[in-house]
């Protein structure tokens, strides 16, 4: 997989569940998996961190038994951005859908 091809993309998956739930570390980093996405601590952390720089994310400290984890959610600025880059997408897709799909008028002479 091509990192920078797809480090949007992360980034979006990030923004998406940060803005359904507070999400940490070991938790998104299994999301991703999920969906192909094989990512280290020492690469997601620095996403993280630079969504919260631009404002996308905050963080807190939370206590979990004796332990410690960060938990990340979307702000109002990540949400908005969020909605903005789900409506490039969506035009996106479409287009790369689109110019994959066969010509109609080939697709009409295949049937007959």
């Amino acid at each position: 997989m091509d990192r920078d091809l797809y480090s949007g993309l992360v980034r979006l998956h990030i923004l998406y569940h940060a803005s359904k739930e507070p999400i940490y570390g070991l938790g998104i980093i299994e999301e991703l998996a999920r969906h192909g996405y094989r990512l280290s601590p020492g690469t997601l952390y620095p996403i993280l961190h630079g969504l919260e720089q631009k404002g996308y994310l905050r963080s807190r400290e939370v206590r979990a038994g004796r332990r410690g984890r960060r938990e990340y959610q979307a702000t109002a600025r990540g949400r908005k951005a969020l909605v903005e880059a789900t409506d490039r997408v969506r035009e996106l897709f479409g287009e790369l859908v689109g110019d994959m799909a066969p010509p109609k008028s080939s697709t009409r002479r295949e049937a007959k």
